[in-house]
């Protein structure tokens, strides 16, 4: 069994890093401040890696990712649900400016619980 030396162990952690860093720096949370906003959706694109909304507050246009095509599912969001014209309140993570990371929504009386584990 061979052992690696200085360079062999720096080389192995860049390539485990190349591989780990994109992924985190898309999906990681940040650990920003949750809010809550509501609007009416003005555009959808729901797929992988996350669903996508633009949701009008008050005039301006906030981004919201919405879970996986999955999680949505999981969640109880059927076809149709997220939807422009459709009005919803969601709370979740302040990423960025103007945009939040969905965790929870409600769609009139119904709740939708996308990360049960960050609620």
């Amino acid at each position: 069994m061979s052992r690696l030396s200085g360079v062999g162990w720096g080389a192995l952690l860049c390539a485990l890093l190349l591989f780990v860093s994109p992924a985190q720096a898309h999906h990681g949370w940040i650990g920003g401040e949750t809010i809550e906003l509501s609007g009416t959706i003005t555009w959808v694109r729901l797929g992988n890696p996350h669903g996508e909304l633009t949701l009008d507050v008050d005039g301006e246009e906030w981004t919201v990712e919405v879970g996986q095509p999955w999680r949505n599912e999981r969640a109880g969001l059927e076809e149709g649900d997220l939807a422009e014209g459709v009005t919803l309140r969601v709370s979740g993570e302040h990423a960025a400016e103007r945009l939040l990371k969905a965790e929870q929504l409600w769609i009139g009386e119904e709740h939708y619980v996308l990360y049960p584990g960050r609620i």
